[in-house]
């Protein structure tokens, strides 16, 4: 069965379930996540997402991020999720949340209720392939100078969330 999203209203409220391909095809508000790694040094996990992903590609972004599933809340679909995708756990804390609209070329449109999770961890993930294609560590500094000068190396949420949210990123 394909995987449903939640969709939401302005505040958060859960008014409906639909597939997540429909859910992007027809831009419709849904629940998502975002989670933020750090080491001890405060620089952020990045990862690279694999070339298979059918929207983004290839792009640079966040450690991991993805949609809470129907009864899951953002702290537990946030660890499951980063398990997926980068094979390890460590505590999250939610930073903040914001809405955001972006069309891709392909069609399709993310629309999300996005929560911002943040975490620390100091060692190298064990990379699920079929999600991630890379992985690096970073300073915040040059994330935000690289974004500056390769805006299209980057998800479209990861600039959003960079440029507007910036001082929610600490752990």
């Amino acid at each position: 069965m394909e995987e449903q999203v939640i969709l939401v209203n302005d505040k958060d409220e859960q008014i409906g379930l639909m597939p997540k391909m429909e859910a992007h095809q027809k831009g419709v508000l849904h629940r998502a996540f975002s989670v933020f790694i750090f080491n001890s040094e405060n620089e952020l996990m990045l990862q690279q997402r694999a070339l298979t992903k059918y929207h983004s590609p290839g792009l640079w972004t966040n450690t991991c991020c993805s949609h809470q599933r129907n009864g899951e809340s953002s702290l537990e679909a946030g660890k499951r999720r980063l398990m997926e995708e980068m094979g390890f756990e460590t505590k999250l804390n939610e930073a903040t949340s914001f809405i955001y609209k972006a069309p891709f070329d392909n069609g399709l449109t993310e629309h999300e209720f996005d929560h911002i999770l943040v975490g620390k961890y100091n060692d190298a993930p064990i990379i699920n392939q079929d999600e991630v294609a890379a992985w690096k560590w970073m300073p915040l500094e040059e994330v935000a100078a690289d974004i500056k000068t390769n805006p299209d190396i980057y998800t479209a949420w990861f600039k959003i969330i960079f440029q507007n949210f910036y001082q929610y990123l600490k752990v």
